[in-house]
């Protein structure tokens, strides 16, 4: 039964990509701590031994998705042009379509922060938020990095608070609303 299964999953296409799909839905109910290869294996259909041969290990495949999801992100900041509120607010839109990535990407102890794809990878993430700096108010020009800094903790905060539902009862319940009132404070 074993090679049965097996080949049925290799049988569909991208293993690779579906048992990356199975990380995502498994990390959407347990979290990222909790995901198993064996899990992933049994979502997709596959032996076992499929995602070790793929990824190697757990950290593997966590480094896989990471890459995923910091070019998804640098893909969403860079459609959102060179206006640091509408970088802002993809950023939170990013984070509540792409939850299981923002929980891993933003975990380095999970996966290998140093490879080089991560690092390739989250290097144009954070120059796709740095790309709206320029409309901060001349005050700020001589501290970039300070700035960045600053934009990206108020959007990744509220995003992360967002997702845990940690904000005050009465918010809002449109997130893109409620964070580009807040980013907005960025330019005051």
């Amino acid at each position: 039964m074993l090679a049965g299964m097996a080949m049925r999953g290799y049988h569909h296409g991208d293993l690779r990509r579906a048992l990356l799909g199975a990380a995502v839905e498994a990390i959407g109910e347990s979290g990222p701590t909790a995901l198993s290869l064996r899990d992933l294996a049994r979502r997709a259909g596959v032996s076992h031994a499929a995602p070790a041969h793929h990824f190697g290990d757990k950290a593997g495949l966590l480094t896989a998705l990471a890459v995923e999801g910091f070019d998804l992100l640098a893909d969403a900041l860079g459609r959102a042009g060179d206006d640091l509120l509408e970088i802002g607010v993809a950023y939170v839109r990013f984070a509540v379509d792409h939850q299981a990535h923002f929980e891993v990407m933003f975990r380095p102890e999970l996966y290998r922060a140093d490879d080089p794809q991560v690092v390739a990878a989250r290097t144009r993430a954070g120059e796709a938020l740095r790309g709206g700096l320029s409309a901060l108010p001349a005050r700020s020009a001589a501290e970039p990095d300070r700035d960045a800094l600053a934009a990206w903790s108020i959007v990744h905060g509220f995003a992360t608070l967002w997702l845990a539902g940690a904000l005050p009862a009465g918010t809002g319940r449109d997130p893109e609303v409620v964070a580009r009132s807040v980013i907005r404070r960025l330019f005051e």
